[in-house]
């Protein structure tokens, strides 16, 4: 079942923050989004998912069509998903701010379940909603499956769905989404994934045990 709105800790971030801000609060984690295909439900031309994904909160993806507006995130293997953000801002959208998204995830478009509903109160800002295995019925049945030590939830395919707007507007408007998952440690290392953070040849030459 998933998790009520009353369940789920929010944070909203300044409207002001620019994005670099945003990558380095998330020091434990990194923004895996540029790994997965990324399709919507409907747009407007010229509003489409280059303008999602862009870095760019001047800019926005509108939808051109009934609800619910999808945002569809395919990955190519199962990933582990500790957050998604999403911006969007009611002062200048209004009735184009999306008021209910849910958040779906599962193997492909057929199998896909609801892991949380969160309800927006006229939101400006960068939008944190954490997922975690235990918001995924199924996902304890993974035989890669390992308890208190991989708490992400675990999927091939993310989506955020738009089921209602604010003055019951029709068509949304959201400016950024990203998709947060855990940063890679070497096995009994402590090392960040790609060499834990050595970046000249020279220090590359020692990031491994030969």
């Amino acid at each position: 079942m998933p998790a009520s709105t009353s369940d789920i800790a929010l944070d909203t971030l300044d409207a002001t923050k620019k994005e670099d801000d945003l990558l380095e609060d998330k020091g434990e984690k990194r923004e895996i989004g540029g790994e997965a295909v990324w399709t919507l439900s409907t747009a407007k031309p010229g509003n489409g998912v280059e303008q999602l994904r862009d870095n760019n909160t001047e800019t926005y993806w509108q939808s051109d069509g009934p609800q619910p507006h999808l945002v569809n995130i395919q990955f190519h293997k199962k990933v582990s998903i500790q957050e998604i953000c999403i911006y969007c801002d009611f002062k200048h959208d209004e009735s184009y701010t999306p008021s209910k998204i849910s958040i779906r995830a599962g193997t492909h478009f057929h199998d896909l379940q609801e892991v949380k509903e969160v309800t927006l109160e006229e939101p400006t800002g960068w939008l944190s909603v954490p997922l975690s295995r235990r918001d995924l019925s199924h996902d304890n049945a993974d035989p890669d499956h390992v308890p208190d030590q991989q708490p992400s939830l675990r999927a091939f395919m993310v989506q955020v769905a738009v089921l209602a707007n604010h003055e019951n507007g029709r068509d949304s408007h959201i400016r950024q989404v990203k998709v947060f998952g855990p940063r890679q440690q070497a096995s009994g290392l402590g090392l960040a994934e790609g060499g834990g953070g050595f970046e000249s040849i020279d220090f590359s030459m020692f990031s491994t045990i030969r």
